[in-house]
């Protein structure tokens, strides 16, 4: 992997954080990113320029920008988190990678499979560093559960069952149900069912899946069947009703539960062939995306262009698979 142009820089300095965007999910991370040592946010864009110097008095952040060019233009940024629709995620990545920012791009990392491959082409082209914001995977209580089933504590999976689902106001011009930008329940939270599967099991050998529908035409509802030689995953996102949000990974010799929400900092429940549960409790002092956070700062750091986590081959299989299950249920967002 090429060094990232400031790497010898970056080794003794604090990393200059810019985001793209000022909604709700850019202000957990902006939250969590003051928690990450030798870090901070620097500059903060919005197309609503007072929206931004908001925002920016809120974190702290140095600079204010009322377009996403004049962040990526700053000499002083070192890496960009994109915090802005679905849609438009391709766009911005391409917009920062083509000013050798190093970017974390919130999930999903685009629309599709051609246009993530094209970030990625772009990324090794501009030798710079590109990771999707899959947050899950690098927390505590996750990355515990990925060891117990690697290692095969109660043997192997029988069954996976995981769901994601909560009931928000239905509202025509919220970006939640506009198909447009990649709104529905597939892309915003069943992404996280999914990618469960998909680190545990792998990539499917069959996928069944059918869905619901709200009036725009965004999905309201997903329910997804996995098929492999042995086992079965279960999956379901909802924004029709209030759900349990666990990963429940039926084993040989027992269970393993991620207790709702099991995407978010959670905790464990082991449960043997004999009934005797355990519950395993993690130490989290921050909303989560602080361990993503680090994650990339090393890797910043260090001068790598791909993460050896969520790696570019993680990021294809996820998007590829939702792209099989659009599919299926004739999902169309163009």
């Amino acid at each position: 992997m090429s060094l990232h142009p400031k790497t010898t820089i970056l080794k003794s300095t604090v990393i200059n954080w810019g985001i793209i965007g000022a909604g709700k999910i850019a202000t957990k991370f902006a939250s969590d990113l003051a928690a990450v040592s030798n870090a901070q946010l620097y500059g903060i864009a919005s197309r609503n320029l007072e929206k931004a110097k908001t925002f920016g008095q809120d974190f702290k952040a140095t600079m204010a920008y009322g377009n996403y060019e004049d962040l990526v233009l700053d000499p002083n940024i070192d890496a960009i988190y994109i915090a802005t629709p679905h849609s438009f995620h391709k766009e911005h990545t391409a917009l920062c990678l083509n000013h050798n920012k190093a970017v974390l791009c919130e999930k999903p990392f685009a629309m599709n499979l051609d246009e993530v491959e094209d970030m990625i082409q772009l990324s090794k082209q501009k030798e710079t560093l590109l990771m999707e914001a899959m947050w899950t995977i690098f927390l505590p209580h996750y990355r515990y559960v990925l060891d117990l089933i690697k290692n095969k504590h109660f043997g192997n999976i029988i069954k996976l069952e995981a769901d994601f689902g909560f009931h928000p106001t239905y509202d025509e011009t919220s970006r939640v149900f506009d198909k447009s930008v990649g709104g529905g329940s597939l892309l915003d939270i069943g992404i996280y069912p999914v990618f469960a599967a998909l680190s545990t099991l792998g990539a499917p050998e069959t996928i069944n899946a059918s869905a619901k529908f709200f009036d725009t035409g965004a999905d309201s509802e997903c329910n997804i069947t996995f098929h492999y030689k042995n086992t079965t995953a279960n999956l379901k996102s909802t924004f029709l009703e209030e759900t349990h949000t666990q990963a429940i990974f039926h084993c040989e010799e027992g269970t393993i539960k991620i207790n709702g929400r099991f995407h978010e900092p959670s905790s464990v429940t082991l449960t043997d062939s004999e009934g005797h549960s355990v519950l395993k409790e993690f130490d989290t002092k921050t909303i989560g995306y602080s361990y993503e956070i680090e994650h990339f700062n090393a890797l910043l750091r260090a001068g790598k262009t791909e993460s050896n986590i969520m790696t570019f081959k993680k990021s294809k299989q996820l998007i590829a698979t939702l792209d099989s299950i659009r599919r299926k249920i004739d999902l169309q967002y163009q």
